[in-house]
């Protein structure tokens, strides 16, 4: 990435971070779809597993990170957003504990023969989808705007790619 999109990048930050919530929703949806079409007795899907691993894997970093650099560099330069960070990381460890719920029952489904060992699964997912959806829009509205005024200057170039995988 060249150093003049990169700084496009950054100074569309809040909006970057929509587009990233956007992708990791379209994601779980998919993710959602082929457990559920494999429960309700569809052929399993492929490559399961490594689909699990990869999504919950990018969104561990993504929230890892805004909870280090980004919330960092928000809460120095909007100090009035320190409970909605707060808040926001809150979220980060209940999204958390529920993806280690999540990858439990999928390595459970992928030793199993057939669906007896996903008891539970539709339901985590679920419990995943309703916090997301819940985090990132209270994430899109508290902060987006405070991300976008943080501008080119306001977060180390590194942060940027860690936070906002490309898509």
């Amino acid at each position: 990435m060249s150093h003049t999109d990169h700084n496009g990048r950054l100074s569309a930050f809040g909006g970057q971070l929509v587009a990233v919530h956007i992708w990791l929703r379209e994601e779980l949806a998919a993710l959602r779809e082929g457990i559920g079409s494999y429960l309700d007795g569809g052929e399993r899907p492929r490559e399961l597993g490594l689909h699990c691993l990869t999504f919950c894997s990018v969104l561990t970093r993504h929230h890892s990170e805004e909870d280090g650099e980004v919330f960092g560099a928000v809460a120095a330069e909007f100090p009035e957003l320190a409970p909605v960070l707060d808040e926001l990381r809150a979220d980060h460890v209940m999204v958390a504990a529920t993806l280690t719920s999540v990858r439990e029952l999928v390595e459970r489904l992928d030793g199993e023969t057939g669906t007896d060992g996903a008891e539970g699964i539709e339901r985590e997912l679920d419990t995943l989808a309703a916090l997301l959806e819940t985090h990132f829009l209270y994430e899109e509205k508290k902060i987006a705007e405070a991300l976008d005024r943080l501008g080119a200057g306001g977060l180390p170039a590194d942060a940027i790619s860690r936070v906002l995988p490309e898509t």
